[in-house]
């Protein structure tokens, strides 16, 4: 390909001239294509290990003129054809019109713009974009592509050197991170190494550091582990394969794939940095979610830029360092000590942003100013013109979202489905609500025989104790003012300072009256219900009345939730909380509802009004306890996970005890699911709640290891995990806060202990006290860190899972052994995966649905299938194999959606792998019947599920199993299996339909007997036994076409026979009895019977007509010439072939014409590409514009004339090595395909 001229100082080095003239010179790289001996091999060695772009493109082309030292390469090519091209080019165009020219340097001028210009009209006409990719980047991308054979639609993101471990040798090559595979590629004396592995086989990423290996990371799958060290750069290497890993575990769990951001900003053209535009995507995606998670911003926030600067502080008159975060709604600091202060300013709160005069005490300030008159002054500024212009950016696109808000919320206040027409997608700069002090805003969601909570449920039934003036009361009162005195000092609402003096205060205690709006401050939901004013109120009613399993599931929990209260002991309590769980349901259909959510919701009820605890649900499920509340519960799995790490780190000599209870993993769901709400009396848990809204999971994990710690002593004594769920059950129902001025609420879980001693009351603000001191340390960052390898294991391990039940499901209905369907499986779920990474006919989404039934969850579509088919089922042969395959997905395709599952892939196979005769001959018979009549008939034997689904779940698997089919599988070996399984398969088959009458499958008409021919010959194209194939098919065509014949003249006389009958009843009476006889018999004597069909002639012909125990007459035999098998001879068409010599020794098979005259189409002849040359056409064919529409053959005709012929019943009856079919398979994902990276398996190493 052209390039843009580069100058070249040492032309001759490394390289070989092959062709010259005055101005230009075609070089080869030495020791390409010919070994090159050592030369070569160094060479070769050189180029990877120094990243040149020669391994790539070893011949190129240098211009220069003859008086000048310097080269310019302006074409380079990996093959010598196209590089050759671009010479001729050269020479024909170009060198002509240099010689004109006198000056040198105008004819480099010359060369680089015609050059130049050759390259932007390619880009034209082949609509190449422009990109942000460097030229350097461009060659890693070719190089990629064509080392490993991946697609364009196969994005890398960025490549490292590094050393790979083979053993203990390491090779020195290049490590290829793209968006779905890691790569390794090493060129070392003439070993190459090549590794491909998808990051959704990954099962754990880790750094090591070992006396040997300071810094390696270390990649493990199913199978293998891969160390890679010898890193420029380890840090920022292992950040991008755990971005990637977590990407692809994110496309395991929900199924959402990986878009790439267009909105960035292009790099400038003369960047110093070289990475790519995916690269700089993926970093600005983790710099936004760290971002996010530290100021509890909404999901969709995108973090601008940040930079150093000081925060002036008024309540302690200092300038705290630290840095700026600008975000498209909001302005973010934090100081440099994160307890020191941070600041959350939302743009929709700023009235004014203005330049200060710099001073040397304050240099470069910057003044923000908010509606609720408080004002930040920021110093120390690098770039403040830049920040202050993108600030008024943002400002100007929040003030037309809020002028839309309102023109909106004016006009059409009344119409859900244009107010809310995308969840999320109406944004406002409304001013903040003041906190506790918005009117209340009356709107009745339901019908108005329910009442509509329209403030905290707390406060409608708070139950005050008799002594009104208690000391309870009297604290409670000092905590409030505690708090009013900090928001003067620090100032109200979401613009308050957050110090270590606000930690404090919540670690005292939240306030009962202030505890809702608090949470909402604390959790950032209150930035989500601003920005999106009223869109509960249409969730709600666009969910009223509508039902579906979540809703079920609400019902059903609605009175388990906090029974024990009054504010849920009647009707306002129970809808409030149906209404929020319901309309969360339906703003998240991929969570949907979880059990646990309704005990969190309703706690938030009593203290949050009613939009207000939807929001707080939204902040809990969505960004506070990610993947929690969804079907697999998958969040609070990973959590437990993380929580084992810590115990094992925290208390070390209590670990060891706990893992071998298993106590862990029962306590920590309970725990974590409902935030101790559910296994600590009410008024405690609601102040683990308070400090979990302020800092996070960190304080639930700190609280979990304090209860452990607390309770060493008694763990360590116990025996099971009975005994030591009794010690923490009993520990923690003696959790009480003194100072709550509730009156007691009795706490259901307390009734599942002993009635032993009653535990030393233990008080909830020292343990969480205790829980700061002792295990205080943990960070979020580490958590994260532990959350990333843990949600690898969980998530492979749940594919695992998967994996045993689909199989498990379906080893008792198919002969394969579960180590052969787990193999097949695997390469199942590969196919849909690599069509997931790079498009195929149908939506990947469509295709894999986490939530429904195992079998379902991953499918593929024709496509796909054509893929598999090819690799594995016995039939597949070469270029004819596609509309065998395409025939076959159509007949597995029970509910006609495009899509098959595993079951129906399996099933298919099972029959052409171990069927019996029959069943294979039944299938292929009923691939070619039309899609209207049979197509949706269940095949029989152990093979195919005649389940229907209902819309997407399996409502039943009714499965036909042949007992041929399980004989023959005992008489040939093929059922290595326990005899359980054999007891299991006997028992399915009491339990299913008796088998398929063959006598009710539909016949075949002219088109499909065709069709049928077509695919018999083009499987037979490259077997061994290719031409004894042939003549058996030849005469299995002529015997099915004889009878197609008799059938149709069998119905012509019925039909005649039946008018006389109608109009002469008189001829009928006095043919006698013995007229029928007489007539079958003289049909017998005239009729020609192939040889081996005299024992079943009468069955064949009674299989013309059912229900007619008379044959017709047959016409007298005709002579057929041989005709010529040219496809350009239009005038005929052939229903048979058969090879010369056999046409000589054997005139009586081409005795009859195939079809009668006005029976075919001359579009419809018969047709192979791959017969031999020896091969002619038999039966000249009359042709007509129409299809005779009484011709027609049976199955038992079809199954009975296959018979008759050795050659295809060895075909059909061959037996087929599975085992031989899956490594194969394997091995052509790994090495033999094109698209490469559908393999699930490491490359192996070569040479």
């Amino acid at each position: 390909m052209w390039v843009n001229p580069e100058d070249v100082l040492l032309a001759g080095a490394l390289w070989i001239t092959e062709r010259a003239n005055p101005y230009f010179i075609l070089q080869k790289r030495k020791g390409h294509g010919d070994g090159g001996g050592l030369t070569g091999l160094l060479v070769g060695t050189l180029d990877v290990v120094l990243d040149s772009s020669a391994r790539v493109a070893p011949y190129r082309i240098l211009y220069q003129t003859p008086d000048s030292l310097v080269y310019w390469i302006i074409a380079h090519g990996t093959s010598r054809k196209e590089i050759t091209e671009h010479w001729e080019w050269l020479e024909h165009n170009l060198l002509q019109t240099l010689s004109i020219f006198e000056n040198e340097n105008d004819i480099t001028t010359f060369v680089k713009g015609k050059v130049q210009g050759i390259i932007a009209e390619y880009n034209k006409n082949h609509d190449v974009k422009e990109d942000d990719d460097t030229d350097k980047f461009k060659e890693a991308i070719a190089k990629f592509r064509k080392l490993f054979g991946m697609p364009e639609e196969e994005k890398l993101v960025n490549y490292y050197s590094c050393s790979y471990w083979k053993g203990k040798v390491p090779r020195q090559g290049w490590l290829y991170l793209s968006i779905n595979h890691l790569c390794f590629y090493s060129y070392l004396l003439g070993k190459e190494a090549k590794l491909v592995v998808r990051w959704a086989d990954i099962t754990q990423l880790e750094k090591s550091a070992t006396l040997l290996l300071p810094d390696a990371i270390k990649v493990s799958t199913r199978t293998n582990e891969h160390v890679f060290s010898v890193f420029l750069n380890i840090n920022e290497t292992f950040k991008l394969a755990e971005q990637l890993a977590n990407i692809a575990m994110r496309q395991l769990l929900d199924n959402k794939g990986f878009e790439q951001d267009r909105s960035l900003p292009k790099l400038k053209r003369k960047s110093p940095k070289k990475v790519s535009a995916l690269k700089r995507d993926l970093d600005a995606r983790a710099k936004s979610e760290r971002y996010r998670a530290l100021f509890r911003l909404p999901k969709d926030e995108k973090l601008d830029g940040h930079t150093d600067c000081t925060l002036w502080t008024p309540f302690n008159k200092m300038h705290i360092l630290g840095q700026m975060f600008v975000s498209t709604n909001y302005i973010c600091f934090t100081g440099k000590e994160e307890c020191l202060c941070s600041l959350i300013i939302p743009l929709r709160e700023v009235t004014i942003v203005e330049k200060a005069d710099s001073s040397n005490v304050l240099p470069s300030p910057l003044s923000i100013s908010t509606k609720n008159h408080m004002t930040f002054l920021f110093a120390n500024l690098k770039d403040r013109d830049f920040l202050v212009q993108r600030i008024s950016d943002f400002l100007q696109q929040t003030t037309s979202k809020s002028y839309i808000e309102r023109e909106l919320t004016g006009s059409l206040n009344s119409s859900d489905d244009e107010v809310y027409s995308q969840q999320g997608s109406l944004l406002s700069s409304s001013p903040q609500r003041s906190l506790g002090s918005e009117s209340e805003r009356q709107f009745n969601l339901n019908d108005n025989s329910v009442p509509t909570a329209t403030q905290a449920l707390m406060t409608m039934y708070r139950q005050r104790s008799p002594e009104e003036f208690n000391p309870k009361l009297a604290k409670e009162f000092l905590k409030e003012q505690a708090w009013k005195n900090h928001f003067t000092e620090y100032g109200q609402g979401v613009c308050m300072y957050r110090t270590e003096k606000t930690k404090e205060l919540v670690l005292k205690g939240i306030p009962e009256n202030m505890r809702g709006e608090l949470w909402l401050l604390f959790s950032g939901a209150i930035n989500e219900m601003d920005t999106h004013p009223g869109y509960y109120e249409d969730l709600v009613e666009k969910s009223m009345g509508k039902y579906n399993l979540a809703t079920e599931e609400i019902e059903r929990d609605l009175h388990r939730s906090l029974p024990e209260h009054p504010a849920f002991q009647n009707e306002m309590g129970i809808a409030a909380l149906r209404r929020v769980l319901t309309a969360y349901a339906f703003r998240n259909p991929n969570i949907g509802y979880c059990q646990a959510m309704n005990i969190v919701t309703s706690v938030l009820l009593l203290y949050a009004k009613e939009e207000e605890a939807f929001w707080l649900l939204v902040a809990l499920c969505e960004r506070m306890l990610p993947d929690y509340y969804n079907t697999r519960v998958v969040g609070a799995l990973v959590d437990q996970g993380v929580f084992e790490e810590l115990a094992r780190e925290y208390v070390p000599q209590l670990y060891d005890c706990m893992q071998d209870l298993g106590v862990i993993s029962t306590i920590s769901l309970s725990w974590f699911l409902t935030l101790f709400l559910s296994v600590m009396p009410f008024e405690s848990a609601v102040v683990v709640v308070d400090c979990f809204f302020y800092e996070g999971i960190k304080v639930i994990f700190q609280l979990a290891l304090s209860v452990l710690h607390a309770n060493i002593h008694q763990l360590l004594g116990c025996k099971d995990d009975g005994e030591a769920m009794t010690v923490l059950g009993r520990y923690l129902d003696s959790v009480t806060n003194k100072d709550s001025t509730l009156p007691p609420i009795h706490h259901l879980h307390s009734l599942l202990t002993d009635n032993g001693d009653p535990h030393p009351e233990v008080d909830i603000f020292k343990l969480v006290r205790s829980s700061y001191e002792k295990f205080g340390s943990i960070r979020a960052d580490v958590i994260e860190q532990m959350r990333f390898k843990q949600r690898l294991r969980v998530i492979q391990t749940i594919e695992d899972t998967t994996k045993r039940n689909v199989v498990r499901t379906i080893v008792t209905e198919t002969a394969f052994t579960i180590d052969e369907l787990e193999e097949l499986y695997v390469l199942f779920k590969a196919e849909h995966l690599t069509s997931f990474y790079w498009g195929g006919s149908s939506n990947p989404t469509e295709r894999h649905d986490p939530s429904l039934p195992y079998l379902e969850q991953y499918r593929i579509d024709v496509e796909q299938f054509k893929g598999l088919f090819v690799l594995l089922f016995p039939w597949a042969n070469g270029a004819h194999s596609d509309p065998l395959a395409m025939r076959f997905f159509r007949l597995l395709d029970q509910n006609g959606d495009a899509l098959i599952n595993f079951r129906e892939f399996i099933n298919g196979l099972s029959v052409l792998c171990h069927g019996d005769l029959t069943e294979k001959l039944k299938l292929l018979y009923k691939m070619h019947v039309l899609p209207g009549e049979c197509v949706r008939m269940q095949f029989t034997g152990a093979c195919v599920s005649v389940g229907k689904r209902d819309g997407k779940s399996p409502r039943g698997s009714n499965n036909f199993h042949s007992c041929v089919s399980h004989l023959s599988e005992i008489v040939t070996g093929k059922l290595h299996t326990p005899d359980y399984r054999h007891y299991l398969k006997l028992w399915n088959q009491e339990a299913k339909p008796k088998l398929e009458n063959t006598k009710e499958m539909p016949k075949l008409n002219q088109t499909q007997f065709i069709e049928l021919c077509k695919t018999l010959y083009s499987m037979f194209s490259e077997d061994i036994a290719e031409q004894e194939l042939y003549h058996a098919t030849a005469t299995v065509t002529s015997l099915l076409l004889e009878m197609g014949e008799v059938g149709k003249l069998k119905l012509e006389t019925s039909q005649r026979t039946h008018m006389r009958d109608a109009t002469d009843s008189k001829t009928t009476q006095e043919a006698g009895p013995d007229g029928p006889a007489m007539f079958q018999q003289r049909e017998q004597e005239e009729t020609f019977i192939p040889g081996g069909l005299e024992e079943s002639k009468t069955r064949l012909c009674g299989a013309a007509d059912k229900g007619d125990e008379d044959c017709e007459q047959l016409p007298p035999m005709q002579d057929i010439k041989l005709e010529d098998s040219s496809p350009k001879d239009t005038g005929t068409s052939s229903a048979m072939l058969i090879s010369d010599d056999e046409t000589k020794d054997d005139t009586s098979m081409s005795s009859y014409s195939v079809l009668s005259a006005g029976s075919h189409e001359l579009d419809e002849k018969l047709q192979c590409e791959d017969i031999a040359d020896d091969t002619v056409l038999v039966g000249g064919l009359p042709h007509s514009t129409s299809i005779d529409k009484d011709w027609a053959i049976t199955f038992e005709q079809f199954l009975a004339s296959v018979l008759t012929e050795q050659a295809l019943v060895q075909y059909f009856e061959k037996p087929v090595d599975v085992a031989a079919r899956i490594i194969n398979a394997k091995n052509v994902r790994k090495v033999g395909r094109t698209l490469l990276s559908s393999s699930d398996y490491e490359i192996s190493l070569s040479g």
